[in-house]
């Protein structure tokens, strides 16, 4: 059994979107990579928006890769095929539809914030995730986005409350603004101990590999 009560908690702020399926693997691999290794992460969710001038009503997401990077339909068939691949390595479930679409996410990173104030910013971060990935909602729709808080057993007026008031809105834009600032212009992008940047979805190995030289993963014994 893997002593971890002496382990000093790593810092790791994330930066990511909640329509980035990069992200939700990156997460997934550095999670597993904890677990088996017995380290101790303390994460930080930081917003990033893929689409901030996105029209309220989305886009086709196949369409919009195509727009935006000339992906052809086979080359997002083949990735779509990838990342399902890795989620379910990871214990993460995608389901890609030809008629998927793609939203902007300003309110969604509010809500995140505003369940950061409730304790249970982590795990909006994961509902969400899964709430556009597995179950194919629209997470612009404020009625989604409550729905999502409730289903953390978090108070449903209250999320309106914090939504309707655009009160983590400056400072939501104001983190966002903070990573660009940093150069940070792809997620996933995640920073060990306050210092240490890694780029992109690097799989379990890499991430194992990062803890250990951090000091984060807990001694060996043979």
């Amino acid at each position: 059994m893997t002593d971890t009560a002496n382990l000093r908690p790593l810092r790791v702020d994330i930066i990511s979107d909640v329509v980035c399926p990069w992200c939700a693997v990156g997460y997934g691999q550095l999670a597993m990579a904890a677990r088996r290794s017995g380290a101790v992460l303390d994460i930080h969710w930081q917003p990033f928006e893929l689409n901030p001038d996105m029209a309220p009503e989305g886009e086709n997401l196949r369409e919009h890769l195509a727009a935006k990077y000339g992906s052809t339909a086979e080359q997002s068939a083949q990735i779509r095929s990838q990342l399902t691949e890795l989620g379910t390595a990871l214990g993460f479930d995608f389901r890609f539809g030809d008629d998927m679409r793609i939203y902007n996410t300003f309110q969604a990173h509010q809500l995140i914030e505003w369940a950061e104030t409730q304790g249970k910013g982590h795990e909006m971060k994961q509902a969400l995730l899964k709430a556009y990935f597995t179950d194919g909602k629209d997470v612009s729709d404020p009625q989604v986005l409550v729905q999502t808080a409730e289903g953390l057993d978090l108070d449903a007026a209250n999320a309106r409350a914090a939504l309707d008031s655009g009160a983590h809105a400056d400072s939501v834009r104001q983190r966002e603004a903070f990573w660009v600032q940093q150069g940070i212009s792809g997620v996933p992008a995640m920073v060990f101990d306050r210092r240490h940047l890694v780029t992109g979805a690097q799989g379990v190995e890499t991430y194992a590999s990062i803890l250990e030289q951090l000091g984060a993963a807990a001694p060996r014994f043979s």
